[in-house]
């Protein structure tokens, strides 16, 4: 009997012990899941997505001359540049004493737009509206397409302290999918257009439009040769010629975990660049205007730089010692890489005799990040991308056209993102599609016309209840969740957005809202429902957030 009582108390002693201890293990793991989220994501995603050795790219060629006197065509899109950061507009790089010089050749030889503005303030709606001219939510593309399950990561990643992310209830997480959306194939693209009407066509580097996705690749939107920006990494985070700076956050952490370096041609597997992919990336497009030189064409570059993770290459990193700012030394070199890129390709052009007959376009996809941690990248404006304030939206903008565009032009009008797209179309002699509402306008007749007034009387951002609307000289901003919030700034009296004046200029205030209410109700709904609201603060860093600091909430 003893004997059997002990038996029975061993066994549940056993249970006891394991029952414990798996509890330990599920509180540590509790505890100490953004360590563990952190370790494991790279691991498992080097082994679900192997990276293969560099493979030369074999870009089309053209093998005769073509006798046509349309124009070549190059956009060059930064990654969130800020207004700041070319030296041209307001002295460089934060501290003002990084130049950009090979940008600012661009505004010598052409034209500065004082007054450019982003189709959205976060870049994939931006890229949409810039490849099709028209509002990227007139086809529901209001969010930036990525994995359900990466705001899922992302809260979990949140650091005690920092700002709390404030997740929808309403959302069917189920209803998501694996991938969120991307630029419908129905969207007809500036690509796909001058494709039509001789022109070869090649994409470099980000593309962020649903490119995993067929229908939604850059092939299958006009591009004859892709080379895709793959992943995040500009070189190796170990590499011996690369300097990196990782901020302490959260954002920071989620892409230094995911990120890999690798690149892809044409739908291939991915593959390792060859260098630094600033560099490799213009490389590559100097190999497309050599290959191309006897007919027209068409190359978007869509370089990644200065977005995060900020890695820069030693040699450019060593430039601005004189900082005594890790972060912001990393950050300059990149912008120095990018500047080197508008260089070489201006030279290419001259050694292939193109320079006059080939318009180049140079803006960012939205300004300057608040979570890197820099100051004063966007300024002197105020608010970061992901805000509707002129920091997240006003940004660099020039265009160089030798044989059309009067050298040292300054155009203090507004202008927009989708007005890439009709002057392209209105450089290469192309019609614009029929039947179709297309937002932007052909900024040539502007440039040479003075008498021909505004591009726009009118600019509209809805990024779901997160919407703005700039009228004549009045700007609105507002937002319904998950607090209402309203801003009435006088942009001809108060370009730098310091007094607010939605409680003092009602009835302007009711006018724009009645507007914007119009234009929201024209809109279809979002081809995917937003799954997040990322708390944005106004004029500080993000990495600064004190409590009771300004803050907006972005929706994705």
């Amino acid at each position: 009997m003893k004997n059997s009582i002990f038996r029975l108390d061993s066994s549940n002693m056993k249970k006891n012990v394991l029952l414990y201890i798996f509890l330990f293990l599920v509180i540590t793991g509790w505890i100490y899941k953004r360590e563990i989220a952190l370790t494991l994501l790279p691991i498992a995603l080097n082994i679900s997505t192997p990276i293969a050795d560099n493979q030369e790219i074999e870009w089309q060629k053209s093998d005769f001359k073509k006798n046509t006197n349309k124009p070549n065509i190059i956009l060059i899109l930064a990654d969130d540049l800020g207004f700041n950061d070319v030296s041209f507009y307001n002295g460089g790089a934060a501290d003002g004493s990084l130049m950009t010089p090979n940008i600012d050749q661009l505004a010598k030889d052409g034209v500065a737009f004082m007054n450019g503005y982003a189709a959205s303030p976060v870049c994939s709606p931006s890229r949409a509206a810039i490849m099709t001219g028209r509002y990227s939510s007139r086809y529901g593309f209001e969010f930036t397409p990525y994995p359900a399950s990466a705001a899922r990561i992302m809260n979990m990643l949140r650091r005690d302290g920092e700002v709390e992310n404030i997740e929808l209830e309403n959302v069917q997480w189920d209803e998501v999918g694996l991938a969120i959306g991307g630029l419908p194939n129905e969207e007809i693209t500036v690509a796909e257009l001058l494709k039509d009407n001789g022109y070869y066509t090649a994409h470099i580097g980000k593309w962020h439009l649903g490119g995993s996705t067929d229908g939604m690749k850059p092939n299958d939107q006009g591009f004859d040769d892709s080379l895709r920006l793959y992943s995040s990494l500009y070189l190796p985070k170990n590499h011996p010629d690369v300097i990196n700076a990782k901020i302490d956050s959260s954002v920071e952490d989620m892409i230094w975990a995911s990120s890999q370096y690798a690149a892809e041609f044409n739908g291939s597997e991915p593959f390792e660049p060859s260098g630094y992919i600033t560099d490799y990336y213009t490389n590559e497009t100097i190999n497309v205007i050599n290959n191309n030189a006897d007919r027209p064409f068409f190359i978007y570059l869509g370089h990644f730089a200065p977005h995060n993770p900020l890695q820069s290459l030693k040699k450019d990193y060593e430039k601005h010692q004189h900082m005594q700012n890790h972060t912001l030394q990393v950050y300059s070199g990149m912008i120095e890489a990018l500047d080197r890129s508008v260089g070489k390709i201006v030279k290419a052009l001259e050694e292939n005799g193109l320079s006059d007959n080939t318009l180049i376009i140079f803006t960012s996809d939205n300004g300057g990040a608040g979570y890197i941690g820099l100051h004063d990248i966007n300024k002197p404006y105020r608010g970061w991308k992901l805000t509707h304030f002129e920091g997240g939206m006003h940004i660099p903008f020039f265009a160089k056209w030798p044989d059309k565009i009067k050298k040292n032009t300054k155009y203090d009008k507004r202008i927009h993102h989708t007005d890439i797209f009709s002057t392209i179309l209105g450089a290469a002699d192309i019609e614009p599609p029929k039947n179709i509402q297309i937002d932007g306008k052909n900024l040539i007749p502007y440039l040479t016309d003075e008498k021909i007034g505004e591009p726009h009387e009118t600019l509209y951002w809805k990024n779901a209840s997160y919407q703005a609307i700039i009228h004549d000289d009045w700007k609105l901003m507002r937002s319904q969740y998950p607090k209402k919030q309203e801003y009435l700034f006088d942009l001809k009296n108060d370009p730098y957005e310091k007094n607010n004046l939605a409680n003092v200029e009602i009835d302007i205030k009711n006018s724009l809202h009645h507007m914007m209410d119009k234009h929201v109700e024209s809109m279809p709904k979002p081809k995917w429902p937003q799954s997040i609201f990322m708390p944005v603060t106004i004029d500080n860093p993000i990495t600064e957030y004190k409590e009771g600091d300004e803050l907006i909430y972005w929706p994705n």
